[in-house]
């Protein structure tokens, strides 16, 4: 039997709590048995069922950033929605703590689909996801698994399998340079179960080093202060397992997104460095019913948590066609 872990009862989130929206935390099991917990939002006029979004994300933060202030704000525009910690992470359920999975958390998406279709409060017709960054690239493989997902969105979208795969920008698309990301991740396994435990790869570098790359100064000006950090969050303290990224080198998440009959939107920051996925993800999508949004002069993080350059009106107008409500 898995675990119970302890659940903050305080509002300790990195945004203010709205008085427009009920918020309360749930617990609810994906397919491998693995408890997960999140923080509901609920208009405060629910009166009938509603349509309910599920969101997740980014990659190494907790349901306390980014995917709460998202979930807070569709459920003030009528949505009842679900934020919640992925698997072996914040304070969902799972061990060992701080790994990632394609599937896992692929299917931690459908486990939140699950729960929401069996709410008396919600319309199980009516259900969508927002996946941030890594998630991002999570929620469009959930959507191409899941016939009751019917719309998709997916913000500053990450592939994580391609990244970890190919590097940044595909600068190590190679066979010898994923042999060599083998053979140290499998040199580490050894390590770690000599050792008993899991080394950490480490957050967001802190201090900031001069020359930096532009990209880790944007991460580090969310998770490393005021504006984004949190006790709980990895990418704000000791990052996930050094072992963490082996699954994601054989497996294509985006593999059959060419499949997702379902709703689409990508949005993305027109200066981020991770453009190039959304893009990329965009031109495999097919139907009329998807479409990709750039905004001008945003970067990656923007849209974590700048709400006025997170273009919520255009996703409300999105869920309520696709949706239909």
């Amino acid at each position: 039997m898995e675990e119970r872990r302890w659940m903050e009862k305080e509002w300790d989130k990195t945004f203010p709590q709205s008085d427009k929206v009920t918020h309360r935390k749930v617990t609810f099991h994906n397919r491998y048995g693995i408890t997960l917990v999140a923080d509901m939002y609920i208009p405060n006029d629910m009166k009938e069922k509603r349509p309910a979004i599920a969101v997740c994300g980014p990659f190494g933060a907790v349901k306390e950033q980014a995917s709460g202030l998202y979930a807070q704000t569709m459920a003030e525009r009528g949505f009842l929605t679900l934020a919640f910690d992925p698997s072996f992470t914040g304070e969902s359920g799972g061990e060992p703590r701080y790994v990632a999975s394609p599937d896992i958390n692929t299917e931690d998406f459908q486990a939140a689909v699950d729960f929401l279709s069996v709410q008396d409060d919600v319309d199980a017709d009516k259900i969508g996801i927002i996946g941030i960054c890594g998630w991002g690239g999570m929620a469009l493989n959930a959507a191409a698994i899941d016939t009751r997902i019917k719309a998709t969105v997916a913000a500053t979208m990450y592939d994580m399998t391609r990244v970890n795969a190919k590097g940044y920008f595909d600068a190590e698309d190679s066979e010898q340079a994923r042999y060599e990301k083998r053979r140290t991740l499998n040199a580490q396994r050894t390590l770690d179960y000599k050792n008993g435990t899991y080394a950490r790869v480490g957050g967001v570098v802190d201090p900031l080093p001069a020359d930096a790359p532009f990209f880790v100064k944007d991460y580090y000006d969310y998770y490393k202060t005021k504006r984004g950090y949190h006790a709980r969050s990895l990418n704000s303290n000791d990052g996930w397992n050094i072992t963490s990224t082996l699954s994601f080198l054989n497996m294509p998440i985006l593999q059959y997104s060419d499949e997702i009959r379902s709703a689409v939107l990508l949005v993305h920051g027109e200066k981020a460095h991770s453009c190039y996925f959304s893009r990329d993800a965009f031109a495999k999508l097919t139907g009329e019913n998807k479409e990709l949004m750039l905004i001008s002069d945003a970067v990656h993080t923007d849209l974590y948590d700048k709400t006025e350059i997170i273009p919520f009106d255009k996703m409300e107008v999105f869920f309520r066609k696709y949706l239909g409500c």
